[in-house]
């Protein structure tokens, strides 16, 4: 007979947090390898776009961070070949030279401390849905980590690569994890480059869900409280670390050379 059975919803989810935490185990990987890995991982989930978009990073001393070298595209990023840079974009450390429009980036990590990275990207349907200049909605239940999590700039400011750009992004940001940017593509922040990486991945993915609803009639909503409980659920260091490692391991099937 089964013991579970008289269990709340909330002894389940405790019990289940539990036995994750004790039970699943992520791989050690270093800063520079999971942004390496996240630069594979997002080639192969649709974020590729030629030169655009970018990939950061804080270092140890949190007042430089890594990057891709510009010129290079996310399939062609190693551990190896990733950049130091410091928040006027000066070469610490590395080959190349990062892009001009990680100036925004910068913004962001001064307007917010616990951020420890962040991914500019512009993706299909994303870059398709930034052309309606309408909000990201959320109506899946795979997609509540992004619910009441996504910011909106409704209008675009140009290129990314001036100061005023990194102020009003950043602003409009606000204390979010995710803002689409109209006309653009979009930019995710995390703790960890690994809850940055699946908060990419989970918005090109509602981007879809969201322009393929449309096509057939009125997307309903969620019941708040209910998408609150999912975002909370799935929003935790040990689900974002061991669903990383799930897409690492399947990048470096595909890309052994990542971490050359």
């Amino acid at each position: 007979m089964a013991d579970t059975l008289h269990l709340t919803k909330s002894e389940i989810v405790a019990r289940s947090t539990q036995q994750m935490n004790q039970q699943l185990h992520e791989q050690t990987w270093t800063p520079r390898q999971k942004l390496a890995l996240t630069c594979r991982i997002l080639f192969d989930g649709g974020h590729d776009s030629g030169l655009a978009g970018q990939i950061t990073c804080r270092t140890e001393d949190r007042d430089t961070f890594y990057t891709q070298p510009f010129g290079r595209g996310f399939d062609e990023i190693t551990h190896g070949n990733l950049l130091r840079v410091d928040h006027d974009l000066k070469l610490l450390d590395g080959k190349g030279m990062p892009n001009p429009a990680n100036r925004f980036h910068t913004w962001v990590y001064r307007a917010r401390p616990e951020v420890n990275c962040i991914i500019h990207t512009h993706p299909l349907h994303v870059s398709a849905l930034s052309m309606l200049e309408v909000p990201l909605v959320v109506s899946h239940m795979d997609m509540t980590p992004l619910y009441d999590d996504c910011a909106f700039l409704e209008k675009w400011p140009g290129i990314p690569v001036g100061n005023e750009e990194g102020e009003i992004i950043s602003t409009a940001l606000g204390d979010k994890r995710a803002i689409l940017l109209a006309h653009h593509g979009m930019l995710v922040t995390g703790k960890t480059v690994e809850e940055a990486c699946l908060l990419a991945l989970l918005m090109e993915r509602a981007a879809q869900l969201q322009l393929t609803a449309m096509q057939a009639g009125t997307i309903q909503p969620i019941p708040p409280a209910l998408a609150n409980e999912a975002h909370d659920w799935t929003s935790t260091a040990k689900r974002h670390a061991v669903t990383f490692d799930y897409y690492a391991r399947r990048a470096l099937r595909r890309h052994p050379d990542c971490l050359d």
